[in-house]
């Protein structure tokens, strides 16, 4: 597995994953996952940097730019909802990201405060996306697709 770190950029050619999901006043399970996933024949984008400059005007623009440049240029998406922050941005990028054909993984922690929301917008635009309710479960839908 290659691991790219937000800012970083990653020049081989092994499909591509973007970790989607909490960053903000949440656990690291980006972490969590990426040790999951070491092994698989797959980049993974992780948005979530270990020294975020908050007192950098321009850090955020930069964080933007990377994180819609990777999510673009991703073969496929995961997505997670945590329980302890609603996640605006993912619940934006969700959407988005619904009305493409790129393959989506989705979980969803069961005490996700807008769990019926993600259920349904993904029931209506991506039935074909499998809702998990862990991480262990959106570790082995990824690993399925990493092995294809």
């Amino acid at each position: 597995m290659e691991y790219v770190e937000a800012l970083n950029d990653y020049q081989g050619n092994k499909k591509s994953l973007f970790l989607a999901g909490g960053i903000t006043n949440c656990p690291d399970w980006q972490s969590e996952l990426v040790s999951m996933l070491q092994g698989q024949d797959i980049a993974v984008y992780n948005p979530r940097r270990k020294n975020f400059p908050i007192h950098d005007p321009s850090a955020a623009e930069k964080q933007i730019r990377w994180e819609h440049d990777k999510l673009r240029k991703a073969d496929a998406i995961s997505f997670w909802f945590p329980k302890e922050t609603l996640c605006p941005i993912v619940l934006y990028e969700l959407g988005k990201w619904t009305m493409s054909d790129k393959p989506l993984f989705i979980g969803i922690d069961p005490a996700y405060q807008r769990r019926q929301d993600v259920e349904i917008q993904t029931m209506l635009e991506r039935p074909d996306a499998k809702l998990v309710y862990d991480l262990q479960s959106l570790a082995g839908q990824i690993k399925g697709w990493a092995k294809q």
